[in-house]
């Protein structure tokens, strides 16, 4: 815990610093959600077709998901998403053919029977 897995257009492949954002997102969850930086883990999954409306090109998506043990606050949760958001704009640099990126965050309890080991 945190589960984080963000799922972003292939065309933000170049675009997007995905470890630098990473880096820069696990200590803000640790601030503000009280997780441990060592529990923070982090993936990324491009996804190659994506369409946005009725027109194909020139959109990007990127969406944010961090999966935390319950018993955050909804506020907490919020606050988080828009740190998700604040960061995103940081990392992701303007791409070859991508007109507009669609960013999005949410945050959601981890499933009472999430359990893990580590080795």
């Amino acid at each position: 815990m945190p589960q984080i897995t963000v799922d972003y257009s292939e065309s933000l492949d170049a675009a997007f610093d995905r470890r630098g954002f990473a880096l820069a997102l696990h200590p803000v969850v640790v601030e503000t959600a009280g997780a441990r930086i060592e529990a923070c883990k982090t993936r990324f999954r491009p996804t190659e077709d994506d369409v946005v409306g009725a027109e194909g090109d020139g959109h990007a998506i990127v969406h944010v998901t961090l999966a935390l043990l319950a018993g955050r606050t909804e506020e907490t949760k919020a606050q988080l998403t828009e740190a998700v958001l604040d960061l995103l704009r940081k990392h992701i640099e303007p791409a070859d053919g991508v007109a507009k990126v669609h960013a999005s965050a949410e945050v959601r309890d981890l499933d009472p029977s999430y359990r893990k080991y580590e080795e």
